[in-house]
């Protein structure tokens, strides 16, 4: 795990399949709102964001259950939980995890998403902390900085 510091706020980095994901709740602690994450999770554009790239990235993505959560967005009372993003549609791009170092995680891509809908400013810091952290411990690894082509 590595550990980056942005605007006084502590967000984890973890591998998870063989991929840098990070830490949503932690990024959304520097907003200090509650249910931030589901907020940003139930708009339109975040769902059409993150079908897009499973659509790219994950061959078991269900485009079928995909359409109907896209198709139910934008509705005043909808509201979409990971937990229900997964299990309709096999996502790989986000995941929560209970206990320590517990909360959602997502690809380092889709982070990047989240931190611009939390603030311009917080998303171009969590890339240039994420890259720099990220291409140091490739460094003291011996590997290369994975990146996508």
């Amino acid at each position: 795990m590595v550990k980056i510091n942005v605007q006084n706020t502590a967000v984890n980095i973890v591998r998870h399949n063989d991929e840098d994901y990070i830490s949503l709740t932690d990024m959304a602690r520097s907003q200090m709102q509650e249910h931030i994450i589901f907020r940003w999770l139930s708009l339109k554009g975040t769902i059409e964001y993150l079908g897009e790239w499973e659509m790219l990235y994950n061959p078991d993505f269900n485009c079928t259950e995909f359409g109907t959560i896209r198709d139910a967005a934008g509705s005043n009372n909808f509201v979409l939980s990971v937990k229900t993003w997964i299990e309709h549609t096999h996502a790989i791009s986000i995941y929560s995890k209970a206990g320590r170092y517990g909360g959602t995680y997502a690809h380092r891509d889709i982070a990047y998403h989240f931190g611009m809908w939390l603030s311009p400013k917080f998303q171009l810091l969590v890339i240039r902390k994420t890259r720099k952290s990220l291409n140091i411990e490739a460094m003291e690894n011996n590997h290369a900085y994975k990146t996508y082509s």
